[in-house]
């Protein structure tokens, strides 16, 4: 009763392969009808091939059951089992080929090549119409064998139908072996075109859908450094301006106009952001965060000397200030905080140190690179350097404090001798 179970639950994927079948033949069909309307190209290609589409080439098998029915045929029982042996192969065959794991697994070769011995023994034994069994087996082949091996199972194929037809039917019969051939051939080229179609239309949606998730990191990687950085200033220097407002009123409307200016700069850097126009200026960024140092009582230095760069390090090198000096006044707690630029051949490196007991917001407990940082800001500044092919490298410093490194590799030739050195409005102190 195994074997009854067995042919049940064929049938029933043969049912189920139908209906999935006929749904995406109404969807093609109403996508097509749709773009007419539209006046557009329709791009859906239709719904994949299925061994449905290769059922209807049974019917060369006619004449043969017509010779059984009509009894030209001598052992009809043999004839007929044969028959029915072949059909059921061919339909096994023909839908396990259109799937890859399936059409490469052993029992479908072991069905292939039994295909072949029924067809070969037919043929041999009754000829005439029997002999358009090898152009079926051709089909049932060329849906199999894709790849490098079609040519010699193609050409072995062909010989033996011409071999056996000649045998049968002298050289009048040789057009059997070149529609074993055409079948065989033409069968695996349209279905490898049609498979290599539907496969570049799945990576082009494919990298659709990358570029728009990169571009939603990028969107929210920006927002996060933007309004991070900028809400940390707003928050320092309102503290400023409460403290100062009893004994300075002065100085703290100077910190209120600050804030002002704070505010609608960002308006305007998130507007650019949701553009994907913005281009940060390290010069810019450096003077930021000096008043931002500044505002939270930390004393800023900057050292920067080496190579001019392109705009992208510029803006690359520009947020991991932002970054970094955001880290510092939120968690350091510290009392200074140098910042340096310099480059030496053919890569630049920017130094963000601090003095503070804090973990300057990354989540490491010692010099780490890449994944090892904590800190969605870090990670996200992490992976730009890295495809511009630079680093990012974070974590405590020996002598105290925590240090954030970035290396970019230069992209300019020209470099500048500007050496600058500040602190505040003062030359920098060593510790």
């Amino acid at each position: 009763m195994s074997w009854m179970r067995g042919i049940t639950c064929q049938v029933r994927h043969w049912r189920a392969e139908r209906a999935r079948w006929k749904a995406d033949m109404a969807d093609f069909k109403a996508a097509q009808k749709e773009a007419r309307r539209k006046g557009e190209r329709p791009e859906n290609p239709g719904p994949p091939p299925t061994g449905f589409t290769l059922l209807p080439w049974l019917l060369m098998g006619m004449g043969s059951f017509s010779n059984l029915l009509q009894g030209k045929t001598s052992n009809p029982w043999i004839g007929g089992l044969g028959l029915f042996a072949f059909n059921s192969l061919y339909i096994y065959v023909v839908f396990r080929s259109f799937v890859k794991e399936k059409r490469q697994a052993a029992s479908t070769v072991v069905a292939l090549i039994v295909m072949g011995l029924i067809t070969c023994g037919l043929a041999l034994g009754y000829g005439g119409s029997w002999l358009y069994f090898f152009p079926l087996l051709g089909l049932a082949t060329g849906a199999v064998v894709r790849g490098p091996r079609l040519g010699q199972v193609g050409l072995a194929l062909t010989a033996l139908a011409a071999a056996v037809s000649v045998y049968r039917a002298g050289w009048d019969a040789i057009n059997v072996a070149y529609g074993t051939f055409l079948s065989t051939m033409v069968t695996a080229a349209i279905l490898s075109l049609s498979e290599a179609v539907r496969e570049l239309r799945a990576a082009r949606e494919e990298l659709a859908r990358r570029a728009v998730e990169k571009e939603r990191m990028r969107f929210s990687r920006d927002l996060h450094d933007l309004l991070g950085h900028t809400l940390s200033v707003i928050v320092v220097k309102s503290e400023a301006a409460r403290r100062l407002a009893p004994r300075d009123m002065e100085a703290a409307l100077g910190q209120i106009t600050d804030i002002e200016a704070v505010g609608r700069q960002a308006l305007t850097e998130i507007r650019e952001a949701v553009t994907g126009y913005r281009e940060g200026s390290l010069a810019t960024e450096l003077d930021r965060a000096r008043s931002a140092l500044s505002a939270a009582d930390i004393d800023p230095v900057v050292r920067q000397s080496g190579p001019l760069l392109t705009p992208q390090n510029e803006a690359l090198l520009g947020w991991v200030v932002r970054e970094a000096v955001t880290n510092v006044v939120r968690h350091s707690g510290a009392t200074r905080c140098e910042i340096t630029f310099d480059g030496v051949m053919d890569r630049v490196r920017l130094t963000i140190a601090d003095d503070g007991p804090g973990d300057g917001g990354a989540a490491a407990t010692g010099p780490a690179e890449g994944i090892g940082i904590g800190g969605t800001g870090l990670k996200g500044l992490t992976e730009r350097l890295a495809v511009a092919g630079g680093s990012l490298r974070a974590g405590p410093s020996p002598r105290g404090g925590f240090t954030v490194t970035a290396e970019l590799p230069v992209e300019s030739a020209e470099l500048t001798s500007s050496v600058a050195a500040t602190t505040g409005a003062t030359a920098p102190r060593e510790p």
